[in-house]
């Protein structure tokens, strides 16, 4: 059989797709190109904005439109609080968040006898962490290592929490194998993720933290990058430092979740953390690794959030010196505190504070940019992107050079000047 994969959302959704097409390979299946004829579609679902669910939809409807005798299922987030709109969409195979196993032998069981399934379970009483197998396609030279799963911050425009369920974490010794089975495969990077990683390891054994976790894959696998994944500002401490400080493999690359650089802001969030402490992380993290790229992602016209309160958090990125930021207008997801708060949004003022902030981003990212011209960075390459071969350093700058074919080869470059979302170079002599 053959089947076609398409991914919305997150680092562990891309993850779990990843993990879905290994299974499904180790059973002797072909995985395609979503736009291939193919026998099975599979789309792994986003739900953490309600713009997130209408792209969910459109993209059900335009698989079934175009493949109207295939088998489609759908998993994720958006089926895991929203499965009966699901069965109203023409959908064969309905999954949840968990449990992948179980929804792709369903697929299977569709593709034999047609018949229809439903299948989600409450996110709120797993315990466990569903363990799934390192790898996916040939060609690929970055895996995800999911190492954790569920987050209980309840923040106050998040549905998350109720569509992941609590913490579960992955044990040390299941997330080092993993590690060095993708080493094993040609991966050349790995980028460790979860729903929180903060988190990690509240629900293990004697509570062990963060640093116990990446320093193991670090030292399991010394040949390859270890990349984090979003980081909860407050677990960033002068102990957590100085042991990353010691892991020679360890990208110099930290996206601290921040949302808001106003604190009244972030009250209303329900962020634990307040602009100051989330600014001694970002000074710790360059303190410890200078030159260090720390990223972020800030929500704009919060409700509520008043023009005093938006250029508090202007003047707040400008002092954290972002390389680079991604910027968001709020988006209502019914179902949460903030969808009810007064003080919603037009459309007209979201898309004019997400300027403003896009321009200050930009601003930043170019002189993060600027700073690397004249120095030489080592690159790992990926794929071919127009006239050039494109790639990105451990701080995760994109690097162009006009070359033909350098994939997963890690090379020396001399960075001669800012260019589009990245710089160019020329590789080293």
């Amino acid at each position: 059989m053959k089947f076609g994969f398409f991914t919305l959302g997150c680092k562990v959704n891309q993850y779990e797709t990843q993990a879905m097409e290994q299974l499904l390979r180790e059973m002797g299946h072909e995985i395609a190109d979503f736009q291939d004829a193919c026998d099975g579609y599979v789309i792994n679902t986003c739900s953490v904005t309600a713009v997130a669910d209408k792209k969910n939809r459109a993209a059900i409807r335009r698989i079934r439109r175009q493949r109207p005798d295939a088998v489609v299922g759908v998993c994720g987030c958006y089926p895991q609080h929203a499965a009966d709109t699901l069965e109203g969409m023409d959908v064969d195979v309905i999954g949840g968040s968990g449990n992948r196993q179980e929804f792709l032998q369903q697929m299977l069981a569709a593709l034999e006898n047609g018949k229809k399934t439903k299948s989600v379970d409450q996110a709120l009483k797993r315990r466990e962490f569903e363990v799934l197998p390192a790898g996916g396609l040939e060609g690929r030279t970055r895996a995800m290592l999911k190492v954790q799963d569920g987050c209980v911050n309840f923040c106050s425009y998040c549905i998350i929490p109720y569509t992941r369920g609590p913490v579960r974490s992955a044990p040390i010794d299941l997330a080092v194998g993993q590690a060095k089975e993708l080493a094993e495969q040609g991966y050349r990077e790995i980028v460790v993720t979860g729903i929180e990683i903060a988190s990690w390891g509240v629900d293990l054994p004697g509570k062990p933290p963060l640093g116990d976790l990446l320093e193991a894959i670090c030292l399991a696998v010394p040949d390859l990058r270890v990349r984090l994944g979003s980081l909860e500002p407050r677990v960033v401490t002068e102990e957590f430092c100085t042991r990353l400080q010691k892991l020679p493999n360890l990208c110099p690359h930290f996206h601290l979740s921040m949302q808001s650089g106003c604190d009244t802001v972030l009250a209303r969030m329900k962020r634990k953390y307040d602009t100051c402490r989330y600014l001694q992380s970002v000074e710790l993290l360059n303190r410890y690794f200078p030159g260090c790229a720390v990223t972020t992602d800030m929500i704009v016209a919060f409700p509520g959030e008043t023009e005093e309160e938006f250029c508090q958090s202007l003047e707040f990125i400008r002092k954290c010196r972002f390389a680079d930021m991604h910027i968001f207008p709020y988006s209502r997801r019914p179902g949460t505190p903030a969808d009810k708060m007064p003080g919603q949004h037009s459309n007209g003022v979201k898309e004019q504070r997400s300027r403003a902030a896009i321009a200050v981003a930009e601003e930043m990212s170019r002189a993060y940019r600027q700073n690397l011209v004249g120095k030489t960075v080592e690159v790992l390459f990926e794929e071919k992107t127009g006239a050039y071969y494109t790639g990105h350093t451990p701080d995760y700058i994109k690097v162009y050079v006009p070359e033909e074919n350098l994939h997963n080869q890690i090379r020396r470059v001399l960075v001669t000047e800012v260019y589009e979302d990245g710089v160019m170079g020329s590789m080293d002599k």
